[in-house]
């Protein structure tokens, strides 16, 4: 561990166009990179939290140093996920929310948030950023939208009701119009709800309850009525979208009360579930269900993640409190794979009045931040909190208000909580490779295209690790607990991982701290050794799809005969640096006769994309 330190044929007129522009020395021909901002929660609405960035990679990651940092609070939680959109990083605490500047962390703006009512749990995990505005919501049970570039409160909306114990964790998710979040606050007795607001105004445009009664869809599920009223089924981080279809992915908390099935007998409908709504109507689509009668406490907090496998079927990966990563079709429905990401112990055992031990506990498996996909890799990597229990069941429950509905009692192992990372196969949900560590693994998992996978857990170490080994790249000490986003980004030539660290937290057992972004780029020698750099296929990959897919198709096809994705077959980098240089027509000229600068290292990167294309396997 080191030591932290400051550390075709068409369009030929549009093409022609950029070559004339790059020969005349005009900015010598100006790339916009894939992945330059971090746009939401999990990045983009899938949740597969991957960056195509590849500036730090496995070469030069232990030459991160940091570049700033920031302190937003003084203690409490930090589970904030970092939003970075232009000039400014989003980030929140339970009442106030940062516009940071991402490169030097000077405070742009910061507005705070004043309580209408008592709050329950005081957490927050960051915002929504659509059309100017932010959106977050408070522990009062509001949403509340700011103007991104002020701070100014635009609007503010009643989501739920603080005294019957309602909140809003969860950071919330904006598309088409419409900004969406839902209602925290299970074992409280409420019952959940997902809420849209039009972005403009604030105005409710529908709402759906995750615990059906009466003659909603599922309500037979709750053979006790009288449960139903106050059966959970919160949600509690962020969600996941489909923009292509219109399904919007929700992840329901557990039943109330927790440890006592027989209070409520049934499946208890939509809880434990992956819940799929028309994002445009709130209609109910489907569901899939992880957990039915569950005795546990083992919700879906994490949102789901949606991918695509070698075979191009649509996916959902959802990982939970069961401590298991499931894997289903979006076709069929139906389940392929379940992986344990954790100590899982079998098909649990129910709580008994006496006590019984469990692996995982109520508070271990997938928190807050769940699976993130490499889809260079098709791999799925998931932290996850190793954490037993004893649960103890006292029957004959009721309702009481603003109190903890679980239904029991549990008591923890002894010792501290340890955690895990762990890497699998997409496709086959074959294990290729574990991370045992010594404190949890609460933090957001982001993959990049430099091969890394980087994380954080709750002993305050910033972790970088080889994407198809597991090895440990570099190990840095924040000074404290990372439960927040783990984030990259660029700005300018250079790129950043930033982090939320200094969280305090029920489960985050380890090193607390106070909460704080740190921001950390490459030092000066490195960064000037990746502009001296060999030929990157990744930037091969983003000048592809800006150049050439016009003519020959994202997937290199579209001309008949002009397989570019087998090309580098036929040719090797050096052949393929010559034709692009001097091509045979009808393909335009795209670069000046004679290379230097920025125009040779775009051939360069583009021929060795061109080269490798036919080994990639996505």
């Amino acid at each position: 561990m080191r030591a932290w330190k400051a550390r075709g044929a068409a369009t030929m007129v549009a093409l022609a166009a950029t070559a004339l522009i790059a020969s005349q020395g005009a900015s010598e021909f100006e790339i916009t990179p894939f992945g330059a901002d971090w746009e939401a929660f999990n990045k983009l609405g899938d949740g597969q939290r991957f960056s195509p960035l590849d500036q730090v990679d496995r070469t030069n990651v232990d030459k991160l140093v940091e570049v700033c940092r920031v302190q937003v609070g003084d203690r409490g939680t930090f589970e904030s996920g970092p939003v970075v959109i232009g000039d400014a990083m989003f980030v929140t605490t339970p009442t106030d929310t940062f516009a940071i500047d991402p490169t030097d962390c000077r405070i742009r703006w910061r507005h705070s948030y004043t309580r209408s009512q008592e709050p329950m749990l005081s957490v927050n995990r960051g915002v929504a950023y659509y059309g100017g505005k932010v959106f977050r919501g408070t522990d009062d049970g509001r949403l509340i939208a700011l103007d991104a570039a002020t701070g100014r409160e635009v609007w503010r909306n009643t989501v739920g009701d603080s005294g019957l114990g309602e909140y809003v964790a969860g950071a919330p998710i904006a598309w088409n119009g419409l900004v969406i979040t839902g209602t925290s606050g299970s074992e409280y007795g409420v019952r959940g709800k997902a809420v849209a607001y039009d972005a403009e105004s604030g105005r409710e445009v529908w709402h759906f309850d995750t615990v059906p009664t009466g003659k909603q869809v599922g309500a037979e599920s709750w053979h006790d009525s009288r449960w139903a009223s106050h059966g959970g089924g919160g949600t509690w981080s962020s969600f996941a979208l489909d923009p292509n279809s219109g399904e919007l992915f929700i992840p329901v908390g557990n039943p109330v009360p927790d440890f006592a099935p027989g209070d409520r007998p049934g499946t208890n409908l939509f809880t434990n579930s992956a819940l799929v709504l028309d994002a445009r109507t709130g209609k109910l689509l489907w569901w899939y269900q992880i957990t039915p009668v569950d005795s546990h406490d083992y919700d879906l907090g994490a949102a789901p993640m949606l991918f695509r496998n070698q075979a191009h079927a649509a996916m959902l990966a959802v990982a939970g409190k069961d401590g298991l990563l499931h894997v289903i079709s979006r076709d069929t429905r139906k389940q392929l794979f379940q992986v344990p990401v954790t100590t899982v112990d079998g098909p649990p055992k129910a709580p008994t009045v006496e006590g019984v031990h469990v692996c995982p506990g109520a508070n271990g498996g997938v928190l807050w931040n769940g699976p993130a996909f490499d889809p260079l890799r098709q791999t799925i990597y998931t932290g996850a909190l190793d954490l037993c229990m004893t649960f103890k069941y006292q029957p004959g429950q009721r309702y009481t208000p603003r109190g903890v509905n679980t239904g029991g009692s549990y008591v923890f192992d002894a010792g501290t909580a340890t955690g895990w990372l762990t890497a699998v196969d997409a496709n086959t949900g074959a294990v290729r490779w574990r991370y045992k560590s010594d404190s949890a693994m609460l933090g957001g998992v982001t993959p990049t295209a430099g091969g890394l996978i980087l994380t954080g857990d709750n002993a305050g170490n910033f972790l970088a690790f080889d994407s198809d080994t597991g090895k440990v790249l570099d190990k840095v000490p924040t000074d404290g607990a990372i439960g927040g986003g783990v984030v990259t980004y660029l700005r300018g030539k250079r790129q950043y991982v930033a982090m939320a660290t200094g969280n305090t937290s029920f489960p985050a057992s380890g090193l607390v701290g106070q909460p704080t972004i740190v921001v950390m780029a490459l030092n000066a020698d490195a960064l000037a050794r990746t502009a001296e750099s060999g030929p990157s296929p990744s930037r091969g990959r983003q000048l592809f799809q800006q150049m050439c897919s016009t003519c020959h198709g994202v997937t290199g096809d579209k001309i008949g005969g002009r397989d570019l994705r087998t090309v580098g077959t036929r040719l090797n980098q050096a052949q393929l640096e010559k034709f692009i240089q001097n091509p045979a027509p009808p393909m335009p000229r795209l670069f000046p006769p004679y290379l230097k600068g920025d125009d040779l290292r775009h051939v360069q990167d583009l021929a060795a994309f061109l080269a490798t294309w036919h080994e990639a396997k996505d």
